[in-house]
C-alpha cells in the first residue's frame, strides 16, 4: 500500500524526519487539522478518500468530513472525539513527518503523554471562540515537562469569527502567558483555519506577516541526537548462541539511546561499573565501524563481563541510585497509595519500589505547585519519591530525554500506573 505520489524538489530517502504530536481540547479541531494537512500534501489514499467520503454523506454531512480521516475507531466516529493516540505519516517537498494525533478529552490526556514522549514538535490547537482552556494548560504543562523542543500554538477557527486580528491578538496574548508560566521556549502562535484550510498549506489574511502553518512545521529544527549527547545503550539481552561457528561468541545488543560508540571506544556498564574496550560492533548487515543513535546493535567487549540486561553501557559517567526523587504524570484510574508497591522500569531495568506520598501537586488552574500528601488521581502532574529495590542507572530527563525518563507498573496487573522523569531542572514545572 503506497501514498499518492506528489512531485517532490527532494529525495524522499533525502529528507529528514520530524516526529510530530498534535494535542488540544475537545472540539478544537484536532482531527480537521489532521485531515486537512493529509488532504493537502496529497498523502490520501483513494480508497481511503472514497470510504471518507461515503462515511461523511452516511452522517448526512453536504461536504467531505477531514476529521473522519483520523477518527478511525467506530466509537470516535460515534461520538465526534479522539480516544486513541492515532499515528499518520505525511511528507512535503522539504520533509517527511510522522505525526501523533492524540485525544483532547481530559479522561484521555494519558495518551496525550504517550504521543508526546518522542515528539520533537508539537502543534496546540486553540479555539479562537473561547480562548485557553484548563486543558490547553494541562497539554502545556505536560509539552513542558516532556522537554518537547519546538511548539507551535495553532489558534483555531479564524472563519468563526472573520478573522478578527483583534480577536487573534487578545488569544496570543494569553497563550504567550501561559508558554511562560509553564517554561514552553520555543514558540510561534499562528492564526488558522484547519476546515477551510486557510493559513494551514495555503495563504492567511492580509494582516498576518508570519509563514502558513505547514511551513513553519518544515522549518522547525530536526532534534540533533547523535554527536552531542553522551553514549547510552540499555542492554537488552545477552546473545551466546554456542555454535561450532560461534563457539566463544559473547555479545550486549540494544538500540542505541543517544550518542555514538566506534570500535576502540573505553565504556562502562551501569550499574555494576565494570568497565571494557569495543572489540567490534555488530549490526543487521555485519560488523561496522560505529554505531549512533536509533541503531539496532550488539557490541562485543574485549573483556568477558559479568553484564546483562538492565545494565547500560556508556562512555561518560552515568547516576547510580535507589532513591528516585521525580515529576510524574499518573496515568491510572485508581488513585496512588502511600507505600504502595510498584514496579519501575528505567530502560531496560524493571525493579521493585514502594511509593512515597506526593511531595506536591500541580494545580492547572492556578499554574503552580502546591504542597499536598494527598495520593495521585488520574492525570494528576505531581512529586513523588521511589524506593527501589536495586540501584539503577537513570540520566537527568532534561539533560537525556531517553535515559531520564521511566514507567511505573502494576505488579498484580501488568498496567502502567505512571510516567515520570528525573532530575530537577524540567523548566518552570519543577521549580
Amino acid at each position: 500500500m503506497t501514498l499518492e505520489t506528489t512531485t517532490t524538489e527532494t529525495p524522499l530517502t533525502d529528507r529528514d524526519q520530524l516526529r510530530l504530536v498534535i494535542a488540544g481540547s475537545v472540539d478544537d479541531g484536532k482531527s480537521t487539522l489532521v485531515g486537512r494537512l493529509l488532504h493537502d500534501t496529497k498523502s490520501i489514499l483513494a480508497d481511503q478518500f472514497e470510504a471518507t467520503l461515503h462515511a461523511s454523506q452516511g452522517r448526512g454531512a453536504t461536504e467531505f468530513d477531514l476529521a473522519l480521516l483520523t477518527d478511525g475507531l467506530r466509537a470516535e466516529r460515534e461520538q465526534g472525539i479522539t480516544i486513541d493516540v492515532a499515528y499518520r505519516y505525511f511528507a512535503t517537498p522539504r520533509r517527511n513527518f510522522v505525526l501523533a494525533d492524540t485525544p483532547g478529552h481530559v479522561q484521555y490526556t494519558r495518551n496525550t503523554v504517550t504521543g508526546a514522549s518522542t515528539a520533537e514538535a508539537a502543534v496546540v490547537l486553540v479555539d479562537v471562540r473561547n480562548g485557553v482552556s484548563p486543558q490547553t494548560r494541562r497539554h502545556a504543562a505536560v509539552l513542558s515537562l516532556l522537554r518537547v523542543p519546538q511548539v507551535v500554538f495553532a489558534i483555531n477557527k479564524m472563519d468563526a469569527v472573520d478573522w478578527s486580528e483583534d480577536r487573534f491578538a487578545a488569544v496570543a496574548d494569553e497563550v504567550r502567558a501561559l508558554a511562560e508560566r509553564v517554561g514552553l521556549e520555543a514558540t510561534h502562535i499562528i492564526p488558522v483555519s484547519a476546515l477551510t484550510g486557510e493559513n494551514v498549506a495555503g495563504p492567511g489574511p492580509d494582516w498576518y506577516a508570519g509563514l502558513p502553518l505547514l511551513e513553519v512545521l518544515e522549518q522547525l529544527p530536526a532534534r540533533s541526537t547523535s554527536a552531542s549527547e553522551p553514549f547510552r545503550l540499555p542492554v537488552q539481552l545477552v546473545i551466546r548462541p554456542r555454535t561450532p561457528e560461534h563457539p566463544d561468541y559473547r555479545g550486549l545488543a540494544g538500540r542505541v539511546a543517544s550518542g555514538s560508540v566506534r570500535v576502540g571506544d573505553t565504556v562502562t556498564a551501569y550499574p555494576s561499573g565494570r568497565s571494557s574496550t569495543v572489540l567490534a560492533i555488530d549490526g543487521a548487515t555485519g560488523e561496522v565501524p560505529q554505531a549512533a543513535a536509533g541503531d539496532a546493535v550488539t557490541i562485543r567487549l574485549a573483556d568477558e563481563l559479568d553484564v546483562g540486561r538492565g545494565e547500560v553501557l556508556a562512555t561518560e559517567p552515568v547516576r547510580v541510585t535507589q532513591e528516585l526523587d521525580a515529576v510524574v504524570t499518573w496515568l491510572d484510574e485508581r488513585p496512588a497509595a502511600p507505600r504502595q508497591r510498584v514496579l519501575v522500569k528505567v530502560g531496560t531495568k524493571t525493579t521493585r519500589a514502594l511509593l512515597a506520598a506526593p511531595h506536591a501537586v500541580w494545580h492547572v488552574d492556578d499554574l503552580e505547585w502546591q504542597d499536598s500528601s494527598a495520593p495521585l488521581e488520574l492525570n494528576d502532574i505531581g512529586r513523588l519519591r521511589f524506593q527501589l529495590a536495586e540501584p539503577v542507572a537513570v540520566d537527568d530527563y532534561a539533560q537525556l530525554r531517553a535515559t531520564g525518563a521511566f514507567v511505573v507498573i502494576d505488579p498484580d496487573t501488568g498496567a502502567t500506573l505512571a510516567a515520570g522523569l528525573t532530575g530537577s531542572d524540567l523548566g518552570a514545572l519543577a521549580s
